[in-house]
């Protein structure tokens, strides 16, 4: 079976105007899920695919409009954008967001009107200052009898939406008839019942009547009864507010733990910033800290051990406060008996005595006076409750003060730890770097000293060498003055030459050599030599 459109093309013409606008009328079926992506287009007929549109518009709805409720609606689409007139067959397609084509229409073709039989004379008045002018008009029939239809489409829309006002108030009148007819049977029904049940009360008002002649002389002795029941009530009733006024001086006494309980969570907090200012300083100061930190968990646990006690002490209050509780309930239902065994006595000897009648008007006051009592001690229970809730919630929020300077303190013991660690690592950095220094400085010492050592014998060498000269072959034209200056200035020419750089380096380059001295001393007696020859 062929799937049902959701989509439906209505009052689709056979022939349009390119000259003039096209309206689109379709309905939308309640399975329809309309989108703002929904599109019209205008297609030739024996398209292979969705690109082949001529033209399109986007598909409106109206305002009102729900999803899953069918829907007229109309798309309009322009006369610049229509085909030019042809004997090409064209359709509407309508696609949805998905690209999927919901609905296709019956073919039509665009052509142009014919100039004489296609036109229409109209007249219309035009008012002027002295009188009326007739004027005539020439439009295409195709214009007119497009703008008729749209008069007509516009009528008919305007009679169906008021159709269905008028179908729907018609239904909520018949609904409310409906529900009218049904509250008066149910009226009708409700009187039916309290008749029969005032009927039976009346009855049995008569049966009771004749009843309470015998229960006469039973009065007065259950009267004296519930007299006694009323004092012993009383009694009850003091030693409850008995009872209330000790709880509230017990209630003033844990506040006052609590007053103090706050000052030593004030002082551990005072106590807890100055041991945090304290350890920043050096490592005595933090082994004070900690021995301040071991009595402020002391105090913390005396702390707990209050708040513990506290709590001990709130749940006594608890259970006193459900017996005071069951005590009342007893009591209120004592008193509602009481109450209603009253008042079936006094309907039943109102008419035989007006001394009664003065009693039970007196235990009438003293039973307002009972009510007021019971309102003002469920009162007191009411804020003692909430008394009792309160402490609750400042124990919960001392606990959790409590938690949160643990937390502090645990913070501040790793912190310290961490930092008691990078101390203990740098000073073995630092005293490896010592043990390093110490060791270049005495690798320094050894080598200065073979410097020292290597420059002693240099000199004993420089030593020998003048004498070995002094010794040989001399001119006798020299002088002993200038032979004095010679070895002076030999003198001052090879501590030069120990001095300078380039001695040193070469020292320090071959600081093992043993061919030095050698080569130094041939050095030297070169020297010699040539001064000699000069």
């Amino acid at each position: 079976m062929d799937k049902q459109p959701t989509v439906v093309f209505r009052n689709v013409g056979q022939v349009y105007f390119p000259q003039t606008r096209v309206e689109c009328h379709y309905s939308l079926t309640s399975d329809h899920q309309w989108s703002s992506s929904d599109w019209i287009g205008i297609f030739e007929m024996g398209r292979s695919s969705l690109k082949q549109y001529y033209t399109y518009t986007w598909a409106l709805v109206p305002e009102d409009y729900t999803e899953g409720t069918s829907a007229d609606c109309c798309a309009l689409f322009h006369a610049c954008y229509l085909p030019r007139p042809s004997s090409v067959e064209y359709q509407f397609v309508y696609v949805n967001k998905m690209g999927d084509v919901c609905a296709c229409s019956r073919p039509f073709t665009f052509c142009a009107p014919k100039p004489l039989e296609e036109l229409e004379t109209l007249k219309e008045e035009q008012d002027q200052d002295d009188g009326e002018e007739e004027l005539l008009l020439v439009i295409p029939r195709a214009q007119l009898l497009q703008s008729r239809l749209e008069e007509c489409l516009k009528k008919q829309m305007h009679l169906q939406q008021a159709l269905d006002m008028s179908t729907k108030e018609i239904e909520n009148e018949k609904d409310k008839s409906r529900k009218a007819r049904m509250e008066w049977d149910s009226e009708r029904e409700a009187m039916k019942e309290e008749i029969a049940e005032l009927r039976d009360n009346l009855r049995h008002t008569c049966e009771m009547l004749n009843h309470m002649e015998g229960i006469h002389q039973d009065v007065k002795y259950s009267q004296e009864h519930m007299t006694s029941e009323l004092g012993k009530l009383l009694t009850d009733k003091a030693e409850n507010q008995q009872q209330i006024k000790g709880l509230e001086n017990d209630i003033k006494l844990l506040t006052d733990r609590e007053k103090e309980r706050n000052m030593d969570l004030e002082r551990l907090k005072d106590r807890m910033k100055k041991m945090s200012s304290q350890m920043k300083h050096d490592e005595e100061k933090r082994k004070c800290l900690q021995v301040e930190n071991e009595a402020a968990q002391a105090e913390a646990q005396r702390v707990q051990e209050r708040l513990e006690d506290s709590e001990h002490l709130a749940e006594n209050l608890r259970r006193e406060l459900r017996e005071l509780g069951t005590r009342q309930a007893n009591t209120h239902s004592e008193l509602h008996q009481a109450r209603m065994h009253m008042a079936q006595l006094t309907l039943q000897l109102s008419e035989e005595n007006l001394v009664f009648r003065e009693e039970r008007a007196n235990w009438a006051l003293d039973r307002e006076t009972n009510k007021h009592a019971a309102e003002t001690d469920k009162r007191k229970l009411q804020e003692l409750s909430c008394e009792v809730q309160r402490k609750e919630e400042w124990l919960q929020e001392e606990r959790m003060e409590r938690e949160k300077l643990e937390l502090e303190l645990r913070r501040e013991r790793e912190n310290n730890q961490v930092l008691l660690s990078d101390a203990k690592r740098e000073l073995q950095e630092l005293q490896a770097t010592l043990r390093m220094v110490h060791n270049q400085r005495e690798e320094q010492q050894r080598e200065r000293q073979d410097l020292v050592n290597y420059i002693c014998q240099l000199e004993q060498q420089l030593r020998i060498v003048p004498k070995s000269n002094s010794n040989g072959n001399i001119p006798t034209s020299t002088s002993p003055g200038s032979s004095s200056e010679d070895e002076e200035e030999a003198s001052s020419a090879s501590t030069r030459s120990i001095c300078s750089p380039l001695f040193l380096s070469t020292h320090l380059e071959w600081p093992n050599r043993s061919e030095v001295p050698a080569e130094t001393q041939s050095e030297s007696k070169e020297e010699t030599q040539a001064s000699a020859t000069q």
